[in-house]
């Protein structure tokens, strides 16, 4: 019987990864395909790859969305981290409740919603100091950054809540100012989750539309805005190797992540074990 549940687990398992990967692999697939048929195969080649290259408007576009993408990212993990820490050194159980809810609300709210009311904030505060133009680079920045701090309060606060609390105390016995004890005892100690929270929001970021398209300016298009403006006529599939392209460096990133913390887990768990030990 069990082995019978244990078959029937991995295959419900695989079934599922079979259909979250499946479209991923066949838009790899047809990325290489020499012709422009999404049907049939006609043979290997590079030539969406080279047509991607010689593609301005899109290598524009992409390089606004890496720069968005890495900019919100790191001013999230910073704010997100410090937010998290005064979060978690609350004493009022309340107060912590509802500032978690607070928090909370740009995550849970639908995307549309944000994207007009955030969209509806730009325009009235540039009427009021007297611009014409609002919407731009820096009104996707303020919009992706206020969507990206919950998932980095989230990803940090575990790791806080993990940490032993008399460590900075005992580093500020030693000689330690509270701000030395910070990043010499606590940053190490929660640097997990703050990459954690900084990849999520880098991919969140990287992938976002709707917040995207309603607090965007004229002069800046990002990736997602200009693949769905194609989608009126036509995707080419040169934008079959962009995702390609994409979801390769993200695996690598991902992967590379992974390899880091295991390593880092088992430097941490012998060091512990010599401490034990002696």
């Amino acid at each position: 019987m069990k082995t019978k549940m244990s078959t029937a687990s991995k295959l419900y398992v695989a079934f599922i990864i079979f259909l979250l990967y499946a479209p991923i692999a066949v838009m790899i697939v047809f990325s290489f395909n020499s012709s422009a048929s999404t049907s049939v195969i006609t043979g290997f080649s590079l030539r969406w790859y080279e047509s991607l290259l010689h593609d301005e408007a899109t290598m524009k576009a992409l390089r606004n969305t890496l720069l968005l993408a890495v900019s919100s990212s790191l001013l999230a993990t910073v704010m997100g981290t410090a937010a998290a820490v005064g979060i978690n050194a609350m004493r009022n159980k309340h107060i912590k409740k509802v500032t978690m809810g607070v928090t909370n609300i740009p995550m849970m709210n639908p995307e549309i919603v944000t994207g007009i009311s955030m969209m509806l904030l730009f325009v009235f505060c540039a009427k009021l100091i007297g611009v014409t133009n609002a919407l731009g680079f820096w009104t996707m920045l303020i919009a992706h950054i206020t969507f990206n701090l919950p998932y980095v309060i989230l990803s940090v606060l575990p790791k806080l809540r993990q940490l032993d609390k008399f460590l900075p105390e005992a580093a500020m016995d030693l000689g330690c100012t509270p701000v030395q004890s910070f990043f010499k005892v606590i940053l190490p100690s929660i640097s997990t989750g703050i990459v954690s929270g900084l990849m999520m929001s880098f991919t969140l970021s990287l992938d976002d539309f709707v917040i995207s398209y309603f607090t965007q300016g004229p002069s800046f298009e990002t990736l997602p805005i200009r693949i769905f403006s194609m989608t009126k006529k036509r995707v080419t599939p040169d934008m079959y190797a962009l995702s390609t392209i994409i979801f390769v460096t993200i695996l690598l990133l991902l992967i590379l992540l992974n390899v880091s913390q295991v390593r880092g887990e088992k430097k941490m768990s012998n060091r512990l074990g010599k401490g034990a030990a002696k």
